[in-house]
């Protein structure tokens, strides 16, 4: 496929761009001016993360822990969901820079920046909650994208991108409303998906750019293999959100046991479903992905 056929396509959304440009300047926020951070907290008497999204919600183990055991894992949650996006971000913005200026990517450039000092500044907010109040919980994850060509590489990147942000998104969006959490949870979550509601939009714009360009030069084995590689990144981020390590801070003897009776749980597996539903419907639209992964949900 031709860099000229790629730059038409980029070229077809650079009205998106440019909006989305315009409004990043308009709604620029100052992430060392906007929040002050409290002195201290209460991780176990105040919610930080919505119970009803807690990973052990629905299951046995849940109802075994009392009011003050409950906090405490819905704390620890909050501070694995913000390790999950500041590792999240890391990658984003390693292969956001190295596509900036990339000729056949120059009328996207401008919003890349945008796309990169977003990114960083979520960090900021995440990365100052987790070292000031909890820990940075480590993740196991696989990188975006791959080393299968750079077409591939494109396609997979930011489709993984929006996968990721598509999630982390839904959370935000939900807790951000929820008036038990404190605060400052709040507004994280309000914060950061301020900037996600315009890099969804991007995200969908410059996959279904790539996906419609590329498509017709590949063959079946080649776009098979592109499938399960989303399929299995997705299998990889939700498998995140059910972390042993989490479990053992808060005192689960078997954590990894725990762990595999949250994910297998029939309560989590319709909340996946329904965090998912969204992205997958645009994935299933445009023909990337056309079946539900079954070891997902």
């Amino acid at each position: 496929m031709s860099t000229a056929t790629i730059r038409d396509a980029i070229a077809s959304i650079s009205g998106t761009v440019e909006r989305l440009s315009q409004l990043s300047q308009d709604k620029y926020s100052n992430p060392y001016t906007s929040l002050t951070w409290p002195g201290t907290i209460d991780p176990e008497n105040v919610w930080f993360f919505s119970p009803e999204h807690v990973s052990l919600h629905g299951t046995r183990y849940w109802d075994q822990l009392d009011d003050t055991a409950q906090h405490r894992l819905a704390f620890e949650e909050a501070a694995n969901f913000f390790s999950l996006n500041i590792h999240g971000e890391k990658l984003a913005i390693e292969g956001l820079a190295t596509r900036l200026y990339r000729p056949d990517l120059a009328e996207i450039s401008g919003y890349l920046h945008h796309f990169l000092d977003e990114e960083n500044k979520h960090s900021i907010y995440f990365g100052g909650f987790c070292q000031r109040y909890a820990k940075v919980y480590r993740s196991l994850n696989v990188p975006f994208g791959g080393k299968l060509g750079r077409e591939i590489d494109d396609l997979l990147f930011f489709a993984q991108v929006m996968l990721f942000e598509e999630h982390s998104d839904w959370y935000n969006v939900h807790q951000a409303k929820d008036s038990r959490l404190d605060p400052l949870a709040v507004f994280i979550n309000a914060a950061h998906h301020a900037d996600e509601s315009r890099h969804l939009v991007f995200n969908r714009a410059i996959v279904q750019a790539f996906w419609d360009t590329y498509r017709a030069g590949w063959d079946e084995a080649t776009v098979a293999g592109i499938r399960a590689q989303l399929a299995q990144f997705l299998n990889a981020t939700w498998r995140e959100y059910y972390n042993p390590d989490v479990y053992a801070t808060v005192g689960f003897a078997d954590p990894w046991q725990v762990a595999e009776d949250a994910w297998a749980s029939p309560v989590q597996r319709a909340r996946r479903r329904r965090v998912s539903a969204k992205c997958l419907r645009f994935l299933s639209k445009i023909d990337l992905l056309p079946e539900e992964p079954t070891d997902v949900f």
